[in-house]
């Protein structure tokens, strides 16, 4: 720490500490031994995540996990799906992303993090994700996904219902 005074280097003691705002910051009264100017510093949890998303457009922008919970309530609306559901998503995925992921992470992948989830969380979600993020090019396509997630869903969630009238 730089005393604002006489602006000696590493050159103070602690003389009190004490929680602030909630127990988010700490309070730190110093006394430089240089100069004897007492001075106050607060310490708090960096909270901003040092992660960039490379767009498709390969633009960068910063990590916002907002933006996936975003997608998820979108995807989920109207369904059987708590909050508390939405948010242990978010939070797998973000630990998916940070356990591959250091400082870039192509939105590709978020996606895909988010698609494998989704999945196993509701059909119809994931349906409406991947109808958004996958662009079909024709319906065709799309049908044939719904079919794969309709025989997915019967093996391995049989009390599901079916997407399709049998």
């Amino acid at each position: 720490m730089r005393c604002p005074s006489c602006k000696e280097a590493n050159k103070d003691k602690v003389v009190d500490s004490r929680l602030t705002e909630g127990g988010a910051v700490i309070r730190r009264r110093r006394e430089c031994l240089d100069c004897g100017r007492r001075f106050t510093t607060k310490e708090r949890v960096e909270e901003e995540l040092r992660l960039t998303v490379i767009k498709r457009d390969n633009s960068h922008v910063p990590y916002d996990r907002e933006k996936i919970a975003y997608g998820v309530r979108h995807a989920c609306y109207k369904l059987p799906i708590t909050d508390e559901d939405i948010d242990r998503l978010v939070g797998d995925v973000e630990g998916d992303i940070f356990a591959d992921h250091d400082r870039e992470v192509p939105s590709e992948a978020i996606g895909e993090f988010l698609i494998a989830r989704l999945r196993e969380l509701n059909p119809v979600a994931y349906v409406r994700f991947v109808s958004v993020y996958r662009k079909y090019r024709d319906v065709a396509e799309f049908v044939e996904e719904i079919r794969n997630v309709n025989d997915l869903a019967a093996t391995e969630m049989p009390d599901q219902g079916s997407l399709f009238d049998e």
